[in-house]
């Protein structure tokens, strides 16, 4: 820390026992005015700033982000990686073969493991093969044996029937985990004894076992603190995954956002992710929530409204008084919609409703102390906290009122308040998206009906459907239990729903049960009529159970448009019931109170909901939950018990998980036969000294055009029979059935590499039509791209690549550079590359060479067919201008897109891999 160049700004908390770095020491008045979130990323530079990766300069501009947004290029190293499975192998498969190569070398392997913490959740691709209710008719897989007997074989698995009405009750949830658990290890026993290798060997790897949960569940429940606390240094929570939910992290105040494959690993690896400075758009919250308005509609507008706002690439940062009447999911399901509106995270500063939201962990009075210091918590009240941010955008919470869709169609969204008029005009309406067309003179009509020995009366507008779904409300609890409450209310208020009226409850998932049974809730739900029919599709693909005769008999005799009311996401005309014209989503809350008024002609503000037995008016108004009961009881039960029975299962383990058997070794076992994993050759032929990285009498293996996207370059999706892939796995004695895909077989990089340039859309100008193949330009064959890299290879000639403009644009994928450096790929030469896929090339150790403006191929009269030659010189520079020299005679400039001496650096070793390998050397 004495030689640290910000060691003058290290303050400590706990009596000296905890040191931090405190920008808020620069005595700097930029530092006040910066948004939170450019704070965190402050932070992060001056604690990590070590001249390398990152430089007092970078520093400088973060500070400077005024008049540095969207000019300079920033480092940022993230407090921890979050992997999920399939991403995960090829990052630890790498590891393991560093561990091997520099084991060769004599170096101690137990030295190669990730710098930066990193938790791999291995539960992202678990199958259903067993149902709970298809049990009783299953073959037992352990032979007579029940749960603790043998895996079933394969063709046992196939005889089982696995679809079940979604009615019938589970038999036995312990039996049907433990048999789907077996059915996974089989499937993937390779993959999961090398995760559980890797649990053990590695140092700052937590492998989160399968059956305990979903990766973005897991980061949000258990995973995420407010602050890290390493080395003894505290400091901000901050991650990058390699999930598109990651972004749900900025809903606690913690920074993050979804990276591909290959950055994971860099940054695992000790480099910080590179980023331009960002602008960051302040999203002012005022007004108050409207008390019918669900946070289903608060997050729905808010989304349409960023949407809307043009915030493509930007940080949003939420500010305002309105902020501190979200909960915590509120805010994580609106940081979740991120990919909706194309921003890159959603960041909710913490303030006092994240800290009660970790009351349940430990260390908050320390977490709390240390925020307040270095000025990362908020008081969304005081006005003069406000940070200065690149533009502010306004939204008025009261602005949203509650909604329902219908009476045909989900985009035609009828304000509740206006719900009485709406229907009354389609009713006069010609039969359409929302008319019925009924006479005047029948728009009056009352049918009545004898139902369980009573009379009732059927109008237009009356109620008979009423589902309360839960499918498409699972991530924010809140709705279900403002639905719950309200039936309490109800029921305490006296009122009913009529018997006739088909009322259900369809849980999307146990869990929804449990804090609905916990929060004591359930019983009036029942008492409602809402009783839980299952788990699984209901009302919303037509699965009601059939009207009650004289209800039918009632509805044709009159000619009646009856209603459905449901929260779910599907509604079309007749889907309910074919009886039943008009049916309206609603939200669970909404769907109650409809079914109680028993008609959708209601205005909730002027009319009562009902009468109490002894004749008193109930208004909607008197018995709708506040937010803040709601959101107490979603603290107090909801979470509490999730994290409760999280933590319990991640301490206590599973016997699944423990009977994975694996080596105690510090180097991997490879196995040779397997088609799954494999030892990459990225380190073959490692030197302590990095060999000259000029190209000599190089060929073109691909001559491409303008826009090859990342999805032409990598692997992915399933494995053609005619492939080169396909030919290497049936080589291996393998059928075409068991390929399996490219994702499954991300840690073979036999399969990668011979996946890579195999799209069908592939356009190269060799060829002259699309599809995987490239010219051999010595024999003049054409061949599959891997099978001519493979023959230059051989031939020890080196390739390079043709392109035109933006390429490798697209997502980020884990091949996108590793499979053209295994093809033998030293150097791409384009008119203009996609920014992040530039640096995944010099990340791998491929150079990115861009022609001089105004030029390209056909300029240049390039052929593709010659021999290109390119001299480095010793000290090779950011931004340098080469000479390309052809074996016709011809030469001609590009320069060498590096961004930094870093940059330089890590291609002169070939890459940060064969970089880091080196410093243990």
């Amino acid at each position: 820390a004495a030689e640290h160049p910000y060691s003058h700004l290290i303050d400590t908390l706990k009596d000296g026992q905890i040191k931090f770095f405190n920008p808020y020491k620069l005595n700097d008045p930029r530092y006040d005015k910066l948004p939170l979130s450019i704070r965190v990323l402050l932070e992060a530079a001056i604690r990590n700033c070590d001249g390398f990766y990152t430089k007092q300069e970078d520093v400088r501009n973060i500070l400077h982000w005024q008049q540095e947004q969207n000019k300079a290029e920033v480092p940022f190293s993230p407090a921890r990686v979050l992997l999920q499975d399939f991403t995960g192998i090829p990052a630890m498969v790498d590891l393991a073969a560093m561990r091997d190569a520099v084991a060769k070398h004599g170096v101690d392997p137990s030295l190669v493991n990730p710098k930066c913490p990193t938790d791999l959740i291995v539960d992202h691709s678990l199958q259903i093969d067993y149902s709970k209710c298809a049990i009783q008719n299953a073959p037992n897989p352990g032979g007579g044996e029940g749960p603790s007997g043998s895996p079933a074989s394969v063709q046992q698995i196939e005889n089982t029937p696995l679809l079940c009405p979604f009615h019938l009750q589970p038999v036995s949830e312990v039996e049907t985990a433990l048999r789907n658990q077996e059915m996974e290890l089989i499937r993937n026993k390779e993959r999961l004894q090398f995760f559980k290798w890797c649990s053990k060997a590695f140092k700052n790897v937590n492998v989160v076992p399968p059956d305990v949960g979903a990766v973005h569940q897991l980061n949000l429940e258990y995973l995420s603190r407010v602050v890290q606390v390493s080395d003894g240094f505290i400091y901000p929570d901050s991650v990058v995954g390699t999930d598109s939910h990651t972004t749900m992290i900025n809903g606690l105040g913690i920074l993050g956002w979804g990276v591909g494959g290959i950055e994971s690993e860099a940054i695992m690896l000790g480099q910080p992710i590179s980023l331009t400075l960002p602008q960051v758009v302040g999203c002012k919250l005022v007004g108050s929530i409207n008390p019918l308005t669900t946070s289903i509609d608060i997050v729905l507008g808010i989304t349409k409204h960023l949407r809307q706002a043009g915030i493509a690439g930007k940080f949003v940062e939420f500010f305002g008084p309105g902020v501190s009447q979200l909960s915590v999911p509120d805010r994580t399901t609106i940081a979740n919609m991120c990919p909706e509106y194309n921003a890159t995270v959603s960041f909710f500063p913490v303030d006092q409703v994240t800290l009660k939201h970790f009351k349940k962990t430990s260390e908050l009075v320390t977490a709390s102390s240390y925020m307040k210091a270095v000025k990362l918590f908020r008081s969304y009240d005081d006005p003069s906290e406000d940070p200065q941010y690149s533009e502010v955008i306004e939204f008025n919470l009261s602005s949203m009122v509650p909604y329902v869709s219908g009476p045909k169609r989900p985009q035609d969204r009828v304000a509740v308040s206006s719900m009485k008029e709406d229907f009354q005009s389609c009713l006069d309406e010609k039969v359409g998206f929302k008319g019925f067309h009924i006479a005047k003179e029948k728009q009056e009509i009352r049918v009545p009906f004898l139902h369980g020995g009573q009379e009732y009366q059927l109008s237009h507008g009356s109620v008979v459907i009423a589902a309360v779904i839960s499918c498409t409300n699972n991530c924010n609890p809140s709705v279900m239990l403002t639905a719950g409450l309200l039936a309490r209310k109800a029921v305490e208020a006296g009122l009913l729903v009529k018997p006739y009226i088909r009322t259900s409850l369809a849980p999307g998932s146990g869990m929804v049960t449990h804090y609905l049974n916990a929060s004591g809730v359930l019983p009036y739900f029942n008492k409602l009529g809402f009783e839980v029919i299952g788990y699984g599709c209901a009302t919303c693909v037509g699965n009601t159970a059939p009207l009650p005769e004289a209800v039918v008999d009632a509805i044709k005799q009159g000619d009646l448009v009856a209603c459905g009311v449901l929260s779910g996401n599907r509604h079309f005309e007749g889907r309910l019931c074919d009886c039943v014209r008009a049916n309206y989503l609603a939200s669970p809350p909404l769907v109650v109170a409809y079914a109680i008024a028993g008609t959708v002609g209601v205005d909730f503000e002027k009319e009562p909901l009902g009468l109490t037995s002894d004749g008193k008016e109930v208004y909607l108004r008197d018995i709708w939950p506040s937010r803040e009961e709601v959101q107490q009881i979603e603290e107090d039960t909801v979470f509490s018990s999730i994290f409760k029975d999280l933590r319990g299962r991640m301490e206590k383990g599973n016997t699944f998980w423990k009977n994975v058997e694996c080596s105690d070794s510090l180097l991997f076992p490879w196995d040779h036969k397997s088609t799954y994993i494999r030892s990459p050759s990225f380190f073959s032929k490692l030197v302590k000294v990095p060999p000259p990285q000029s190209i000599e009498n190089a060929h073109a293996l691909l001559f491409l055009g303008d826009k090859v996207t990342t999805d032409h370059i990598s692997p992915a999706g399933s494995i053609a029979r005619v492939s080169a892939a396909a030919k290497y796995l049936m080589s291996k004695r393998l059928t075409p059935r068991e390929f399996n895909s490219y994702g499954a077989r991300r840690g073979n990089d036999a399969v990668m590499t011979r996946g890579t340039f195999a799209s069908i859309k592939l356009q190269n100008r060799f060829i002259g039509k699309p599809g995987p193949k490239t010219l051999h330009i010595p024999s003049g064959q054409t061949l599959d791209v891997f099978e001519a890299a493979d023959r230059y290879q051989r031939d020890g000639i080196p390739l390079i690549i043709l392109a035109g403009k933006d390429y490798g644009s697209g997502n980020s994928r884990d091949w996108v550079a590793k499979g053209p450096y295994l093809l033998g790929v030293r150097a791409v030469i384009a008119e203009s590359f996609e920014k992040l896929h530039r640096n995944q090339l010099v990340g791998m150790g491929i150079m990115p060479l861009q022609f001089l403006s105004g030029q390209n191929a056909d300029s240049l009269e390039l052929s593709g067919k010659e021999r290109f030659s390119i001299t480095l010189p010793e000290s090779l520079s950011p931004g340098q201008e080469l000479t390309v020299k052809t074996s016709q005679g011809k030469s001609f400039s590009v320069t060498a897109l590096f961004d930094s001496d870093t940059d330089v650096i890590l291609f002169q070793h070939g890459g940060l891999l064969r970089y880091v390998a080196r410093t243990l050397l």
